[in-house]
């Protein structure tokens, strides 16, 4: 099974690792890859050209964010109803089931993400847990309401926003939507595997995090959030803490008329061993 709503990657200086680009021709989910102009060459040596999109635009400093808001005018202008929008450093999917960790090799996982998310009216964004956040032998629910939805992301292509600032745009996009009374849903049960930031060269790394950029982030996110967003000192770093709970009155809304077979159906996914 693959995924239905179509699937975008921002990447740039990326060329050479492109691991979340590799990930996905391994489990054959289509995609495509979304560059600036000047990476453009670099990118089509390694990635067939039908499947790279080029930014209008190049080195405007403000990160992701014009790739991101182009990304989502696109898949507007081709009448989908949700895209994915995935980080450039992910390297596996996973299914979590019963504290066990099964790498997939399809799309299935997406698919069933989108086919979950659109049983109710008010999802505005949903995603993948981080597998790292997953540690045995905690035991984790198959999804979490009303938080922050990070790097791959299922969005709702009629919400009334598009990305903003410079800083933790989706921790700001998953605040605003929330505020608005949305919900989101954070899946356990599928889980994506990416490399921690500020490991790789690229991305990220020269625009925003250099010199006190981690300090820097968590400020903008608290001035725009005050009523929810603090600033804290935490694995060496600044980092920005959220309290999420004024959101737990947001309720799903399941779609009319929805019939949800009974019965477990594991869609063709089955568990063997991998070479």
């Amino acid at each position: 099974m693959q995924p239905k709503y179509p699937v975008y990657i921002i990447s740039k200086g990326r060329w050479e690792s492109r691991l979340t680009a590799k990930c996905l021709e391994k489990i054959n989910v289509p995609y495509h890859i979304v560059v600036e102009p000047q990476e453009y060459d670099q990118y089509a040596k390694v990635i067939d050209p039908s499947k790279i999109f080029v930014l209008p635009f190049s080195n405007l400093g403000l990160g992701s964010i014009p790739a991101r808001n182009w990304v989502w005018e696109h898949a507007i202008s081709i009448g989908a109803e949700r895209h994915w929008i995935m980080d450039d450093n992910i390297y596996n999917f996973y299914r979590l089931n019963q504290n066990f960790k099964g790498r997939v090799t399809s799309g299935t996982v997406l698919k069933l993400a989108e086919d979950f998310v659109d049983r109710y009216e008010n999802v505005a964004l949903s995603g993948f847990q981080y597998t790292l956040l997953t540690a045995a032998p905690k035991k984790n629910p198959a999804f979490c309401l009303n938080t922050r939805i990070y790097s791959c992301i299922l969005i709702k292509n009629d919400l009334p926003y598009r990305w903003r600032g410079k800083y933790n745009e989706d921790t700001d996009l998953s605040l605003r939507v929330l505020k608005d009374g949305w919900c989101t849903i954070l899946f356990y049960a599928f889980l994506a595997n990416k490399m921690t930031t500020l490991v790789m060269k690229g991305g990220n790394m020269t625009e925003l995090y250099k010199d006190d950029g981690r300090l820097k982030m968590a400020e903008s996110l608290r001035d725009q959030h005050p009523d929810v967003c603090c600033i804290t000192w935490k694995w060496n770093r600044w980092q920005h803490h959220i309290n999420y709970k004024p959101f737990k009155k947001n309720k799903l809304i399941m779609k009319e008329g929805l019939v949800i077979p009974k019965g477990n159906n594991e869609h063709g996914m089955k568990l063997v061993r991998l070479k």
